[in-house]
């Protein structure tokens, strides 16, 4: 077996998820540079996977200077700073992983698509949910017809308020100008799990969001503009930044949410507190720059007369929900770690647990999802890969185009037609 070597472009959070996992297959994977500016994050990678001085840079013009010294890339940058690396990286031949979203336009997003299929190289777009047992496990129960002809699909997001906080009002995703609209930025996986599932193309689309709860007006009176220093409702208020990165010892989420306020791998407690006395990461939830929406629904129409109801919403503990309705039965089941996969047979009348295809991983990032895309990802480039989840750019970026229009809808209120929809980005 051989070992495929990989470069790293952009050291946050996903970039170290990826490239963790493949630390964990030696025999698939060996990481042999990085670039990210900043330096922490950049000597955890070097440090981690044993890489020379000399491979580590702060730019990743740098690195792709020196033309394809990899099998593949990754590139993790946050959202804006994904088009000139990917279309860097498709020029010098490199097969890529790409954290989605793709990018925050339609038209960057078919751009790379273009140049990807020009060039004949591969991408995949870290849409993890499609390699979590749960949900390879409902595709293999749709596509074998265990439930019909799918009708309908009822889907929820529940954010979960404390990421929310996090990440779509203090942090780097909660304002559309930095990042891109919620929809895409949070639910790109949504839009492709939901296409994937159902197999058609979509026809109509509309939706109605907002920011409501997370602005100015619903401050705490006499709330100060960093939580640190006294709020008169800290001790009740669930958003406090001092409880949140500070303190919750033993909460799932806490590490990765001081790492991200911090910009560092691994943070002390003074370097936290540093960061929530001089960055939005200890402000007041609801005196923050975030313009995205805190709730948000989808209506969607595929072909075949398949309607689908998607809602992201913050006020909830988290989890995906969702409920597949067909002509011989329905699914339910949720991606929070607790929940069963359910059938109920109409011709059986009878309902039933359906085992998971695989438990690996269960317990990792996104239900196993991040380790699972890694393990296809090795498949896929040395094509090998016989499973359904992996998609090429071009059926990722379509389905990126179905939360554009849904924005669309939402900002004018109308429905759209997505084949008209498609003529105005191509």
């Amino acid at each position: 077996m051989k070992a495929l070597k990989a470069i790293l472009i952009g050291a946050g959070n996903r970039g170290i998820t990826y490239t963790d996992q493949m630390a964990n297959m030696p025999e698939k994977y060996e990481v042999i540079a990085v670039a990210e500016p900043v330096e922490s994050r950049r000597e955890y990678i070097k440090n981690k996977h044993s890489i020379s001085d000399e491979m580590c840079f702060s730019d990743w013009k740098d690195l792709l200077a020196l033309g394809k010294i990899a099998d593949f890339a990754i590139i993790a940058t946050m959202d804006r700073m994904h088009f000139e690396p990917c279309m860097n990286a498709i020029a010098a031949g490199y097969d890529i992983l790409l954290e989605k979203p793709v990018c925050p336009s339609p038209q960057e997003c078919m751009k790379i698509a273009d140049a990807a299929e020009k060039k004949g190289v591969k991408i995949v777009v870290c849409h993890v949910l499609r390699y979590t047992p749960l949900f390879m496990t409902i595709k293999d129960l749709i596509d074998n017809g265990r439930i019909g002809k799918v009708m309908s699909i009822n889907h929820e997001e529940c954010v979960g308020n404390i990421h929310q906080s996090h990440s779509f009002v203090r942090g780097n995703w909660g304002n559309s100008g930095r990042s891109s609209c919620m929809l895409l930025q949070k639910s790109c996986h949504d839009m492709d799990i939901l296409q994937w599932l159902i197999g058609t193309e979509l026809k109509k689309v509309q939706s109605f969001g907002m920011l409501s709860y997370f602005k100015e007006e619903n401050a705490p009176k006499d709330a100060p503009e960093f939580c640190i220093e006294g709020c008169p409702q800290g001790d009740k208020c669930p958003y406090n930044a001092v409880n949140v990165y500070l303190n919750n010892e033993g909460k799932h989420w806490r590490d990765w949410f001081r790492s991200a306020c911090t910009h560092m791998a691994d943070p002390t407690d003074s370097d936290v507190k540093k960061a929530i006395s001089t960055t939005q990461y200890g402000k007041c939830v609801f005196k923050c720059d975030n313009d995205v929406v805190d709730h948000q629904t989808v209506n969607l129409l595929f072909e075949g007369d398949v309607t689908v109801t998607f809602t992201m919403n913050a006020f909830n503990k988290g989890g995906r929900f969702i409920h597949i309705m067909g002509t011989k039965g329905e699914i339910r089941a949720a991606l929070d770690g607790e929940t069963p996969i359910t059938l109920y047979d109409f011709e059986q009348d009878e309902t039933t647990q359906v085992p998971m295809m695989s438990a690996d991983g269960i317990t990792g990032g996104h239900g196993g999802g991040d380790e699972g895309i890694v393990m296809a990802l090795y498949d896929y480039l040395t094509d090998n890969y016989t499973g359904k989840s992996i998609s090429d750019i071009r059926t990722s970026c379509n389905n990126h185009l179905i939360a554009f229009a849904a924005e669309k809808a939402r900002e004018t209120g109308t429905v759209v037609d997505f084949d008209e929809y498609l003529k105005t980005v191509r």
